[in-house]
């Protein structure tokens, strides 16, 4: 069973920074794509960022110029680098693969708050 696993999250106040990372219990390479989402309560959940296994990132329009997703495939781990977060960035935010297989998985979340 895959798994993948994010850390980073936390508070930070409003124009700081904070970088999540999404470990995976298999080679990155065996991953065609994967994603940050994030999901305010009440809301669906949402695309922040994507990366292939060829390197080719998409972002949402909310977190152009701001979020850098990135991967290190020697660590097996994606990385969400963010920066000058505003109130509205305040949710959790979820790690998602797609196997080479078809499956796709889901991280279990972590919280990011930034107080204002």
């Amino acid at each position: 069973q895959v798994q993948l696993v994010e850390s980073g999250g936390g508070l930070v106040q409003a124009g700081g920074s904070l970088r999540l990372s999404c470990a995976t219990s298999e080679s990155i390479s065996r991953f065609f794509t994967m994603r940050w989402y994030r999901q305010a309560p009440g809301k669906q959940r949402e695309l922040v960022a994507g990366i292939t296994s060829g390197g080719s990132t998409n972002y949402a329009d909310s977190v152009k110029g701001r979020f850098t997703i990135s991967k290190d495939n020697g660590k097996n781990t994606v990385y969400l680098q963010m920066s000058g977060l505003k109130p509205e960035d305040t949710v959790v935010y979820y790690c998602y693969a797609v196997h080479y297989t078809s499956s796709y998985y889901w991280g279990q979340g972590t919280q990011v708050t930034v107080s204002s």
